[in-house]
């Protein structure tokens, strides 16, 4: 992988399948942590179970947010190209794409500082509370700070191939939506 420099910023221009389940999991995220937080902190446990699923939907391509979403009639980018209504839904598993090491990498940081908000302190839910909003920023803007550290690393992203800057992403997503 080579350095690159940049903004990486997902489409934004609808609502298809991986946007609507980053909004999804943020909000699971922030409820979770919120109950981890001021109920019982083995409510940290369904932070587990998100970061989990996000790790399976990496490494198997199925999601079950994602199959819901697929059954509702919200198109796909990430998924297969049997990825219709009628059939279940699955994300592309050919290539440890930028979109995939996205869940790899947040499931196992969530299901850790999860783990250790339980056994050490309570605090660590703060970190679960930051990639809560941050998904949810990412739902909404486009934008997310991993994603872009990983695309300056050099990881090829699938939902904006062309994505050079921001400035061309946007003028692509205004283009689509004409």
């Amino acid at each position: 992988m080579a350095l690159r420099r940049g903004i990486y910023i997902v489409p934004t221009n609808d609502w298809y399948i991986e946007r609507t389940v980053w909004l999804v999991a943020g909000i699971v995220l922030l409820t979770s942590t919120s109950l981890a937080w001021w109920v019982n902190s083995y409510f940290a446990l369904l932070i587990v179970a998100t970061g989990l699923a996000s790790i399976v939907v990496a490494f198997t391509g199925f999601c079950l947010v994602g199959n819901v979403l697929n059954k509702l009639g919200f198109p796909h980018r990430l998924g297969t190209d049997d990825s219709v209504p009628e059939k279940l839904y699955f994300m592309k598993t050919d290539a440890w794409y930028l979109e995939r090491r996205i869940y790899v990498a947040v499931g196992f940081n969530i299901s850790l500082a999860s783990v250790l908000s339980i056994v050490f302190s309570p605090w660590w839910l703060a970190f679960t509370g930051f990639v809560g909003i941050a998904m949810v920023w990412f739902a909404a803007t486009g934008y997310c700070i991993m994603a872009n550290g990983l695309y300056w690393l050099g990881a090829e992203p699938r939902l904006a191939p062309l994505a050079g800057c921001a400035t061309t992403v946007r003028a692509a997503d205004r283009t689509a939506e004409a």
